[in-house]
């Protein structure tokens, strides 16, 4: 009987907990909430004054008593009071106020290969934050559930999420990880390659904000037949006054090239170290590119060329993860052996 209240009145949350954005599937209705990760803190009263997207609209402009603290960095809690603070407030948003009754069940993606320590801190905060239950899938797992890859079939697939803080690049056969590795190169490390490129080679300083939307506008991995070119205002390192710059996508190209040459030689690392057979069904299937980075225009053309593998870019990819663990949540059971740990009993490898 308990089970049948719970199942009436208890909402199931699936969460990609993100460097950049968290987002937040909800059994029965799909993704709710989708917002930034990001916290805005009183250091008067150590209160969180916002979450989410009104805290990330506060970036650069609070006052001195007013800090903007992203409680993630490079796909794990850096701050775990933060990020349980974060994960109570979208738990809470997500449920309906009729359902408050009853604690969620919770699935949460992760990055590949972080630590034991790294993975118990994730289940604490969502444990402190409200969840009944919570159960932990690695991100390029939750991503391929997502798009629908045949994980289950004695078949090679392969999927790269670039996402803010981590990229995760994985072969899957057999609804297990064959080959992985994740790296600390993604949408957060370009953001700040064009900050470094504004200051070294303009000698003008700009912020986040100004450097994510330049990345959006202009940024590319191959030229394209139309240049393209931007006007962005920042500060004169020299006079310290404001000013005014024209920005092209040879520019961006360049400030990125380093990284996205290390996101290459990182798949091509993977690739070399995967078994024939499937390597094979690789080179016949491609690999698919999911999270906010396969957004970068012509990336999928410059993967393509330097590796030699059909490339394509999953529908929604920002939504992947989300909706993977969405899919988990429908049917915990025929997807028990992709998940890192089952909660109740968590004992860690």
């Amino acid at each position: 009987m308990f089970n049948r209240l719970y199942r009436q009145f208890s909402n199931d949350i699936g969460i990609d907990l993100g460097t950049a954005n968290t987002l937040v599937y909800l059994r029965g209705r799909g993704i709710v909430i989708n917002e930034p990760s990001v916290v805005a803190l009183n250091t008067k009263t150590n209160r969180v004054v916002a979450v989410g997207m009104e805290a990330k609209n506060m970036m650069g402009r609070t006052p001195s008593h007013i800090r903007i603290v992203r409680p993630l960095v490079e796909g794990v809690i850096s701050d775990y009071e933060v990020t349980e603070e974060m994960l109570s407030y979208l738990i809470n948003k997500a449920n309906d106020a009729d359902k408050k009754l009853f604690r969620p069940r919770v699935v949460i993606g992760i990055p590949v290969g972080i630590t034991n320590v790294e993975m118990r801190a994730v289940y604490d905060a969502a444990k402190s934050a409200g969840a009944r239950e919570v159960y932990i899938v690695e991100e390029p797992m939750a991503a391929a559930i997502g798009v629908q890859m045949p994980i289950h079939d004695p078949v090679g697939s392969m999927i790269i999420d670039i996402g803010g803080g981590t990229t995760d690049i994985a072969v899957i056969a057999l609804s297990g990880i064959v080959r992985a590795k994740s790296l600390k190169i993604a949408g957060d490390r370009l953001t700040q390659d064009i900050i470094s490129y504004m200051r070294d080679e303009f000698k003008m300083l700009i912020g986040e904000k100004t450097a994510e939307h330049i990345k959006i506008t202009v940024g590319s991995a191959l030229p394209d037949e139309i240049p393209e070119e931007i006007s962005i205002k920042g500060r004169d390192l020299v006079t310290g006054l404001p000013r005014e710059a024209i920005i092209t996508d040879v520019d961006i190209r360049e400030a990125m090239y380093a990284s996205i040459s290390q996101l290459v030689d990182a798949i091509r690392e993977v690739l070399e170290t995967t078994p024939p057979e499937v390597l094979a069904d690789i080179m016949q299937k491609g690999m698919m590119l999911a999270g906010g980075g396969a957004l970068i225009r012509n990336l999928p053309q410059l993967l393509e060329s330097q590796l030699k593998v059909p490339v394509t870019i999953v529908d929604d990819p920002l939504t992947a993860v989300a909706r993977g663990t969405g899919i988990i949540l429908e049917n915990v059971n025929l997807y028990k052996d992709v998940l890192v740990e089952n909660t109740d009993d968590i004992s860690f490898r």
